[in-house]
């Protein structure tokens, strides 16, 4: 049966929901439905993350992703106390092991500053001990407004809200593609209309970049998916009080190993690293297990990919000799941590990151919003996504609102 709304939203992710949310505070009288193919939703990203609420430290001052994080922790934590939904600001320190990393240290510093974000401290060698006891490095950044949370209790609380308000969400219904024309939208599955709609707002994902090919957008930029493959501590120890991050390479636009504690259950999780994802939805601990070819064969043909991995050839070589082997990863895990043995070291969950990479063979580094006639696509939202779900719904309702006349 055909069905009817005046926006869908494509995406039961956090961003998606937290789009539908932030659109019925802004226009109440709207009627929504959300998809999504998944018969629960927060299945990908959004449940398979480690949780963290980030402060906004990390990223290039002036994009979207700095001032969205920022405001969308803002956000969130409104909506977790008026849900009362549990969280911790447990804080976070990052750690510069060497007086050679000290220049990288402040560097980081200064952009938080810029960034506006709260509380953050320069910290010495003695002051990271008090906090982290087992953490090694000379001197550290001190982000207590860095927290954690169980995303997936979030992503409910937001669909429980649309649900009581009247709208749908409409779990386990994949769309293959979305047509547009001068009256409004078409969702087609297998050939079909299903759902017809005057706009769409699509957070599709692992899958955005399909999608938005099959609706008549360019293929550019893709998604590679890279799979981030966990550590746990053995909780008989506790190694870790809160968060020991390490400066970031800005060269690669992944953190490198860290050390999150999940409010969930109380592990410490370690990693994730950054290994190539040979399907979008790579779950398994497993590397060969799980490989879907017609998946893989795109990333293996789409010449930005090797153009991405000439460059980033040595660093990419590191992960994956440090998924096959766990002592390596353990090696690099006690530079920060150097009671961690291998024995407490304990396989965790597998996610995988959807990330954007152009025909150059450069990662995208911001979130990526593209268009069409009466439809926004969200073309990259990696971390720091789910902290700034709620600041990029309300971005998305601003664009669609200037964009489409609302």
């Amino acid at each position: 049966m055909e069905l009817e709304a005046e926006v869908v939203v494509v995406g039961a992710g956090i961003v998606g929901l937290a789009t539908a949310w932030q659109l019925m505070q802004r226009f109440p009288t709207k009627s929504i439905i959300v998809v999504d193919k998944e018969r629960s939703i927060a299945s990908h990203q959004t449940g398979r993350n480690s949780g963290v609420i980030h402060s906004g430290i990390y990223y290039r001052t002036g994009t979207l992703k700095a001032a969205l994080c920022v405001r969308g922790r803002s956000q969130l934590l409104d909506f977790m106390n008026d849900h009362e939904i549990p969280y911790e600001l447990s804080g976070k320190v990052i750690v510069a092991r060497t007086s050679e990393e000290l220049p990288l240290l402040r560097q980081l510093f200064d952009q938080g500053q810029r960034n506006s974000v709260a509380g953050l401290r320069l910290i010495d060698g003695s002051e990271l001990r008090r906090l982290e006891p087992e953490a090694a490095g000379v001197a550290a950044i001190s982000s207590p407004s860095t927290g954690i949370v169980d995303y997936r209790q979030v992503a409910q609380a937001m669909a429980d809200d649309l649900i009581r308000a009247g709208h749908l969400v409409t779990l386990g219904t994949p769309v293959d593609s979305i047509s547009s024309d001068p009256q409004g939208v078409g969702l087609w599955r297998n050939g079909n209309k299903f759902l017809r709609g005057r706009y769409a707002i699509v957070a599709a994902g692992l899958y955005s970049d399909i999608l938005a090919y099959r609706s008549g957008l360019s293929r550019n930029p893709r998604i590679v998916p890279f799979r981030g493959e966990y550590w746990s501590i053995d909780n008989g120890r506790p190694l870790v009080r809160s968060m020991i991050y390490p400066i970031p390479d800005k060269r690669f636009p992944f953190l490198g190993v860290h050390f999150t504690r999940r409010l969930r259950d109380g592990a410490i999780l370690v990693g994730p690293n950054a290994v190539l994802g040979l399907a979008r939805e790579h779950y398994q601990r497993q590397l060969a297990k799980g490989i879907r070819v017609i998946e893989l064969m795109p990333t293996l043909t789409f010449q930005g990919f090797w153009r991405m991995a000439f460059r980033y050839w040595k660093p990419g070589l590191a992960e994956m000799h440090r998924s096959l082997f766990p002592m390596a990863y353990l090696r690099l895990a006690q530079q920060y941590v150097p009671a961690l043995t291998r024995d407490g070291l304990l396989p965790g969950p597998v996610g995988v990151r959807a990330q954007t990479i152009d025909v150059s063979g450069a990662m995208s580094d911001d979130f990526i919003i593209d268009q069409m006639p009466r439809v926004l696509f969200v073309r990259n939202a990696p971390s720091p996504a789910a902290t700034a779900s709620l600041a990029i719904g309300e971005y998305l309702i601003g664009q669609a609102t200037q964009r489409f006349g609302w």
